[in-house]
């Protein structure tokens, strides 16, 4: 018998002949595939079951259920189902949605907080913005600069300075800032 290569694709043919049981078959079995998912959480375990239960039937369709001729045919549909339900379950717990759900006792009262900067940031902000229109001009301008989408040795080049100029006249500007925001707090 040949082997097949390392790492081939599709596995060996089935040693067995095809079986089609009724799906009322598969639906009296429903008891070893409820035992199989009880560690399922109660809101998920129906959701579950149904897809064992539809995935079971799609394989007896498409003729990948081969039990042992040997076996006894309920206790191979047992098996069987018990299989499908155990990889079922573990795809369960390793989907993305259990694994980080986590339960809100009040799952609206994130809507209800009011979006937005606060009050007090906002009166920080004009106090800021009233401070900065003190400052001399030149210490406006090289502040107002920094929020600019240019960098700083851009914004130097175009006023033909040096970059190490423009950064200390935007130390010093700050300075003065912080030294009038520390006043007008007094």
């Amino acid at each position: 018998m040949k082997r097949p290569r390392k790492g081939a694709r599709r596995p060996p043919a089935a040693r067995h002949p095809r079986k089609r049981p009724p799906i009322e078959a598969i639906l009296a079995e429903r008891g070893i595939v409820r035992s199989t998912l009880a560690g399922i959480p109660k809101r998920d375990r129906a959701d579950v079951e149904q897809i064992v239960l539809v995935a079971a039937w799609r394989a007896i369709r498409s003729g990948r259920y081969r039990p042992n001729p040997k076996d006894e045919p309920r206790d191979a549909l047992r098996k069987w189902l018990h299989g499908i339900a155990w990889r079922q379950a573990a795809k369960y717990f390793d989907s993305a949605y259990v694994r980080r759900f986590i339960l809100d006792p009040q799952p609206l009262s994130r809507l209800r907080r009011v979006s937005g900067p606060s009050l007090d940031a906002q009166v920080e902000a004009r106090d800021l913005l009233r401070a900065i229109e003190r400052l001399e001009p030149r210490h406006q301008e090289i502040l107002l600069a920094v929020d600019t989408p240019e960098t700083l040795a851009a914004y130097a080049a175009q006023r033909g300075m040096n970059p190490f100029t423009a950064a200390s006249r935007l130390r010093i500007a700050r300075a003065m800032l912080a030294l009038r925001i520390q006043r007008w707090r007094r």
